[in-house]
């Protein structure tokens, strides 16, 4: 079974980003993502719907690093140290090796390739530090510019489930993708 210690937190680069721990400092930039209904959309959570709460969000991923449970990171360029999305593993079932890798970015930086790189990085930390055999990534249908991502760096399409999850009065679909550490290909992203 896998163990994880995330201290000190393992800060990662890659050719144009900078992913670090999330600090109060950014609870307007992860206000503006949770609250946003657009941005939301595919997440099927309720909305942030004040600065406290954004705060919360940021106070238990952090939880989650200091228990080794979870691990996510703010996505920043390099030489702006200012948020722009998170990414993280989110669950992890240990004893088979795998986890669910998630993201989220701004608006105004999406189609710009910085999600796909985001994910590239992460999976290599995921894969040659953490030791897991697999990534999952849960994504509604609909969520095309998730999908390309997830398919750029070589997820397969797992299953599709129908109504399978229900949220806010609804029975909604779920995809998931997967992707083997044997078929991951750093996309030379340097660590």
């Amino acid at each position: 079974m896998l163990e994880f210690n995330f201290s000190p937190f393992p800060v990662l680069e890659s050719h144009r980003l900078l992913l670090r721990r999330l600090t109060a400092d950014d609870v307007e930039q992860v206000y503006r993502l949770r609250s946003d209904p657009e941005t939301m959309k595919y997440i099927p959570r309720p909305l942030v719907t004040d600065h406290q709460g954004a705060m919360d969000h940021i106070n238990l991923i952090n939880e989650k690093i200091d228990t080794n449970e979870a691990i996510n990171w703010a996505i920043t360029l390099k030489g702006d140290s200012g948020f722009i999305g998170i990414i993280g593993f989110y669950r992890t079932r240990k004893e088979n090796f795998r986890s669910e890798i998630g993201y989220m970015i701004l608006p105004e930086y999406s189609g710009k390739g910085i999600t796909s790189e985001a994910v590239n990085r992460v999976l290599q930390y995921g894969f040659e530090v953490l030791n897991f055999h697999s990534a999952e990534a849960v994504i509604a249908p609909e969520n095309e510019a998730s999908e390309r991502v997830l398919q750029k760096n070589g997820f397969v399409k797992e299953g599709h489930f129908i109504e399978n999850e229900y949220y806010n009065g609804k029975f909604l679909d779920t995809v998931i993708y997967s992707l083997l550490k044997r078929n991951y290909k750093n996309t030379a992203f340097p660590m």
